[in-house]
């Protein structure tokens, strides 16, 4: 997967390439979909939610410019796959899932696979974990009709938020850097994300 797909197509940070050899997408991505987990395409997991293209992860999390003791919020656990290969980035991951069982499933493999620097609530993620903030990093995986102000609000100064805006079947991958001066945002690539369900995203 990463020789193939993500290193020819441009992923060039080395700890972003090493953290997607290590973290073991099959058992993410369920038994069911064990020979397609490392396939350059989005899967399934239920709940009408999917686990990320490798590249479309790579992307993302390389763009958070991860050094190794950051503190980063994901929004969308799903499988938990992000999470994991945050967890081998960074100083601690907090991730928020509005789907009780994905949460609870994704909690248990991160758990028995180790990543006891993984926090998982079960919440709607538009509106941040404040409490725990400000963030180094925050990542979101799904797609925003909108920036969410509350995600810019957690930002540490020197943070990075990476999140698809767009309509509902189509989006831009977007990063924002929160400066002394202000907001600076940079287009990435065109995607394709589930829908950011919740207050700063779309009703369900």
């Amino acid at each position: 997967m990463v020789d193939e797909q993500l290193i020819p197509r441009g992923i060039k940070d080395e700890r972003v390439l090493s953290a997607m050899r290590k973290v073991p997408r099959h058992l993410f991505a369920g038994m069911e979909l064990e020979g397609r987990a490392y396939g350059d395409y989005a899967l399934p997991i239920g709940e009408g939610q999917t686990i990320s293209q490798p590249y479309m992860v790579a992307v993302m999390t390389e763009a958070l410019e991860l050094k190794g003791d950051e503190k980063v919020l994901e929004i969308g656990t799903g499988s938990g796959y992000q999470a994991a290969v945050l967890a081998e980035l960074a100083g601690a991951v907090y991730t928020m899932e509005r789907i009780v069982l994905l949460a609870n499933r994704a909690e248990d493999l991160m758990n028995e696979l180790g990543y006891f620097n993984v926090f998982v609530r079960i919440s709607n993620g538009t509106v941040g974990w404040k409490e725990e903030s400000p963030f180094d990093g925050i990542i979101v995986t799904a797609g925003a009709p909108i920036i969410p102000e509350s995600l810019v609000e957690q930002l540490a100064e020197g943070g990075r938020l990476v999140i698809p805006v767009g309509d509902r079947y189509s989006q831009m991958l977007t990063k924002i850097v929160k400066t002394a001066k202000g907001i600076v945002t940079t287009q990435l690539l065109p995607c394709v994300f589930v829908p950011l369900i919740g207050e700063y995203g779309w009703d369900i």
